[in-house]
C-alpha cells in the first residue's frame, strides 16, 4: 500500500507527438483523414491515447498525468483531451523526436513537482492486459523509490524474432526489494531477421519504451548525453508555464534538429539502467498494419 506522499511523487508522461506514418495507409482507409494512429480507434471504440490514459490512471492520479502533443494535431487532440489541465498538455510546435518531447515534458514538471519520480508511457501502443502491466510499473516506481539512481525500463518478453523492435540485453541481476531487476547490457535497434532470431534464442527483451525515474535522474541522463539539447532548452525554461513560453519554444524548436530517446540518450548510456521483464502481458506498438490485424 502506498502513502499518499508518495502517491503524490508520481507522475506520467504521455509521449502524443508522433504523425505514425507507417500505419497511414490503413489509418486513412479507417477514419479517411490524415490523422496519427493515436488519435484514432485503430483497436474498439475509443483512440489509442484514451486508451492509454485509463491504463496509466492505474498506477498515478489523473491530474498528474501530462501529455505531449504537437500544435499541428490540435483538431484531432483537442476533443479527446479537452478534460485535461492546461498546465498538463506540453504542446510541441514541431515534432523533433523523442528526446526534445521528453526534456521539454520534464522541464515543465520540474516547475510543477521537482521531487517526482516519472513514468513515461508511449500512447500508441497496444497492451493486452492493462492491470498486469501497470503492477510492472508499479513495481519500477517502488524500486526507483529505494534506488533512485536507476532508470528502469520495461522488457517485453518476445514470442518473435520481431525485426521492427529495439532490443535489451538483460545482464547481471540488481540487489533490490524487488527480485527480477537486471542492469542493461546493452541495445539492439531494428535487428536483421538473423540476428533478432539470435537475440530471440538469447532471452533478449523488446524495449517497450516504457520507463520510469527519478525526474532529477533523467534530466541529469540528458544533460551528459546530448548536452547542446539540454543547453538549448535550459535558455528558455524559464518561460515554461508562462505566458510566453509558445514565443520562445517556438524558436527553439526551429533552431533544432531531431534527436532519439532511445537511440541517441539510453543507447549510448547504459550506465545505472535496469531492465524490468513483462511475461504474461502482450504489447504491440501497432506500427504496421499487420500487427494490427495480428491484434
Amino acid at each position: 500500500m502506498q502513502s499518499d506522499n508518495e502517491n503524490q511523487r508520481r507522475w506520467a508522461i504521455i509521449l502524443a507527438g508522433g504523425e505514425g506514418r507507417r500505419l497511414s495507409s490503413l489509418t486513412q482507409r479507417i477514419a479517411g483523414d490524415g490523422r496519427p494512429k493515436q488519435f484514432r480507434a485503430v483497436l474498439g471504440d475509443s483512440s489509442l491515447i484514451e486508451q492509454t490514459r485509463r491504463r496509466v490512471r492505474l498506477s498515478v492520479a489523473d491530474d498528474q498525468i501530462l501529455a505531449v502533443v504537437t500544435r499541428a494535431h490540435e483538431r484531432y487532440y483537442g476533443p479527446l483531451l479537452e478534460d485535461m489541465r492546461q498546465q498538463n498538455l506540453v504542446i510541441q510546435p514541431d515534432n523533433r523526436g523523442t528526446a526534445a518531447a521528453i526534456l521539454h515534458s520534464l522541464l515543465r514538471l520540474a516547475k510543477l513537482a521537482r521531487t517526482a519520480s516519472v513514468a513515461i508511457f508511449p500512447s500508441d501502443h497496444f497492451v493486452s492486459n492493462d492491470r498486469h502491466f501497470m503492477r510492472h510499473v508499479d513495481q519500477a516506481f517502488e524500486v526507483v523509490r529505494s534506488r533512485p539512481e536507476l532508470t528502469v525500463l520495461l522488457g517485453i518478453a518476445p514470442d518473435s524474432a520481431e525485426t521492427a523492435y529495439g532490443w535489451v540485453e538483460p545482464g547481471q541481476p540488481i540487489a533490490t526489494a524487488h527480485a527480477g531487476i537486471f542492469d542493461v547490457r546493452r541495445f539492439w535497434e531494428k535487428p536483421s531477421a538473423e540476428t533478432a532470431k539470435r537475440l530471440l534464442d538469447g532471452a533478449w527483451l523488446w524495449n517497450s519504451f516504457v520507463m520510469v525515474a527519478r525526474l532529477s535522474t533523467l534530466l541529469g541522463i540528458i544533460m551528459v548525453m546530448v548536452p547542446e539539447l539540454y543547453r538549448s532548452f535550459a535558455r528558455v525554461s524559464s518561460s515554461l508555464l508562462t505566458s510566453a513560453e509558445e514565443r520562445s519554444v517556438k524558436r527553439l524548436y526551429a533552431s533544432i534538429g531531431v534527436t532519439d530517446f532511445s537511440r541517441d540518450v539510453l543507447a549510448r548510456c547504459p550506465i545505472n539502467l535496469a531492465v524490468l521483464p513483462v511475461r504474461g502481458c502482450e504489447r504491440s506498438d501497432l506500427g504496421e498494419p499487420a500487427r494490427v490485424i495480428d491484434v
